[in-house]
């Protein structure tokens, strides 16, 4: 039988203590507490709780002030909380929301909307941990995976074609930790890969990158490819699949993921020793794919040609595939019209010269939009 979950009250007035335990006590555990002082003694000496519903405007601690000290305490952190206030003030809400808060309930109490918040909370907390779990496990598995291709690499002879096979096999695991952590879909990887390629393939014909774009290199900037967002899986749920734009600080978290990504490869090509070469590229892209030509990207503020190449051929197949697909920010753009986008940030945004290359075979990116494309993806 599947065990109750412990829920925490905490309200300076009997009578609404009386009406939530006359509401919860058939379906969870209810704990009580008559002030804040009283809740935070509960849960620094152990105490169970899943959810906790906190009145706001109580004598000596507030609401707002006890949330505050148990997101500090590490097994509660991230329990759910939910105010309990008659203040109606968008003020005030956002302000309990920046303090770790998930949800208002407004007095006086509708029996239905709190039997539904609760149930809607516990049902979320339950589903994040889960998630969470299972990326743990994934990158348990692919740290895993990663070192038994090391010891069988030791094994094998350095062939070419079963060097290629290990560079797969790694990314292949990558790839498949970046799906499940981000709302990207496969066909965006398999488009922007593709991107990658062609304009590399086109680049190859300036004098000035025959050399660095041989085959070899064209062939592992797309396979690198799709490790440019891997460090979102460093991302908190709630900041990496928020619906609405993101706050100020919320952004600086984000951005982050550049970092996490360089990161993770790095570890990843420390485990393969020499035959992690192969990653350098994967790294480059992960890291600067943000960076702008003019100096004003992120994480670094490089500029020109000190952003490597990998990642300003990386920034302008990104965001030639964020223009065409659909976003909650934004519509789709025809093709056309992301092509114009792009040539307006030439020498700002992006290398002037890989604009040039992309002018040079628009048709061949509309081909790869329409072969790899989502229903939200704009093509013509």
């Amino acid at each position: 039988m599947e065990s109750k979950h412990h829920v925490l009250a905490v309200d300076d007035r009997p009578s609404n203590l009386l009406m939530l335990d006359k509401l919860l006590r058939d379906q969870y555990i209810l704990h009580i507490a008559t002030g804040g002082s009283q809740a935070l003694d509960y849960l620094s000496t152990g105490g169970s709780a899943d959810l906790i519903l906190l009145d706001v405007i109580m004598p000596n601690l507030d609401g707002f002030e006890v949330c505050r000290q148990i997101k500090q305490l590490p097994r509660y952190a991230e329990i759910p909380v939910i105010f309990l206030t008659s203040l109606d003030s968008h003020t005030d809400e956002e302000y309990g929301l920046s303090l770790g808060a998930v949800d208002f309930i407004h007095k006086p109490f509708s029996s239905a909307v709190v039997l539904a918040r609760v149930r809607n909370h516990l049902q979320l907390s339950v589903a994040t941990r889960a998630l969470r779990a299972h990326s743990q496990d994934l990158e348990r598995l692919v740290a895993e995976r990663a070192q038994e291709i090391t010891r069988q690499s030791q094994e094998l002879t350095r062939r070419d074609h079963q060097l290629i096979a290990a560079q797969g096999a790694i990314i292949s695991a990558l790839c498949t930790l970046a799906e499940m952590r981000d709302n990207e879909t496969g066909n965006h990887i398999r488009r922007t890969q593709s991107y990658v390629r062609a304009l590399a393939q086109r680049l190859r014909s300036y004098p000035a990158y025959r050399a660095e774009l041989d085959d070899d290199a064209i062939r592992l900037l797309y396979i690198s490819a799709p490790l440019h967002d891997i460090g979102k899986v460093g991302i908190p749920d709630a900041i990496l699949r928020k619906p609405g734009s993101l706050t100020p600080s919320e952004w600086q978290v984000m951005q982050r993921h550049t970092e996490y990504g360089r990161d993770a490869i790095e570890r990843a090509a420390l485990e393969l020793g020499e035959e992690g070469i192969f990653l350098r590229y994967a790294r480059e892209i992960a890291h600067g794919h943000h960076e702008r030509w003019d100096g004003t990207g992120y994480p670094q503020g490089l500029a020109g040609n000190g952003i490597p190449l990998s990642a300003r051929l990386m920034a302008v197949a990104n965001v030639y595939d964020a223009l065409i697909s659909k976003r909650v920010y934004k519509p789709a753009f025809p093709h056309a019209q992301a092509m114009e986008m792009i040539y307006a940030e030439r020498g700002r945004h992006f290398d002037p010269q890989v604009v040039d290359a992309l002018l040079e075979i628009t048709p061949e990116f509309a081909d790869i939009a329409q072969r790899f494309r989502d229903d939200e993806v704009a093509i013509g």
